[in-house]
């Protein structure tokens, strides 16, 4: 379970960006680079002048928030808002150029030597389940997704700008007709999406050894959940995280040689029975 949140955290940017603005967002592992090395390096930062751990998490949220809104804007201002219209394979070159780009710029930033924030993860201690001891911290990850869906959820389709956004989605030249900003939906999306995907790496720092190349592995993993739960649903999404999350855990107590093999596995053997992913959005024609 813990796996398949953190999965979801660092996915779920991912396919809203994709669900409004039909932009596979490769850059997106350069965004969960970012929250992760503005994490671990806030927290380290603290802890070494004497701060207490308890207040270190408050910095998580607001690494990914500080990390993600400026990255986010600077490429959406930056590059994206140019490249609107144009075909969507162009649109995945220009993103990937991105996360090149940001993995770059996290080495020039940070440096290429691994940061260490283990504290938060262990602050909490353990706790057994049928045996095998947890850390606290993993549940911690597990509320967060089940906060953040959820808050995503109430957003889309209990508020006025919710809807106002699922308009734009449906039809973005009767949206701008009918005087609604689709240049503001945008930019917001893509920014949101940019703080979900650097808050999916600033909750991961503590538990991991944060070094250069893991917005790569992220990426590859993001895709995978998106394309079995539907590209563009949240809902799907969250599924996706648990039907790889599952099948990693299955594969890691069977066969551990083939963790990654059964991840392609589930998403090949979803897309030959629902080609579009399980709760793919509905794609409306122009007639």
């Amino acid at each position: 379970m813990g796996f398949a949140a953190w999965l979801f955290l660092s996915s779920v940017g991912l396919t809203l960006i994709y669900g409004v603005m039909r932009i596979l967002n490769i850059a997106h592992g350069g965004f969960y680079a970012l929250g992760a090395y503005s994490s671990a390096w806030a927290i380290g930062i603290f802890l070494s002048s004497g701060g207490e751990v308890l207040y270190s998490f408050l910095l998580i949220p607001v690494a990914a928030l500080v990390a993600g809104t400026v990255a986010g804007l600077m490429v959406e201002r930056g590059v994206l808002r140019f490249m609107y219209g144009r075909d969507e394979v162009l649109m995945v070159l220009v993103t990937y150029a991105i996360f090149l780009i940001l993995e770059d710029a996290t080495k020039l930033i940070w440096g290429t030597e691994s940061y260490v924030a283990w504290q938060p993860a262990f602050h909490f201690g353990t706790i057994d389940v049928f045996g095998i001891p947890y850390t606290v911290y993993k549940y911690l990850i597990i509320s967060v997704a089940l906060i953040v869906g959820a808050a995503l959820f109430l957003i889309l389709n209990k508020t006025r700008t919710g809807k106002l956004l699922l308009v734009v989605i449906e039809d973005r030249e009767i949206s701008g007709a009918l005087g609604i900003n689709v240049t503001l939906f945008f930019t917001a999306t893509f920014v949101a999406g940019a703080v979900l995907g650097a808050l999916g790496g600033a909750i991961t720092a503590p538990e991991i050894s944060v070094l250069p190349g893991i917005g790569a592995e992220i990426i590859v993993l993001s895709f995978a959940v998106i394309v079995i739960g539907g590209m563009g649903s949240i809902g799907g999404a969250m599924i996706g995280a648990l039907i790889v999350g599952f099948a990693r855990a299955a594969s890691v107590h069977l066969y551990p040689p083939a963790e990654l093999f059964s991840i392609y596995l589930v998403m090949a053997a979803v897309l030959a029975v629902k080609p579009y992913g399980l709760f793919a959005l509905a794609e409306s024609r122009k007639i």
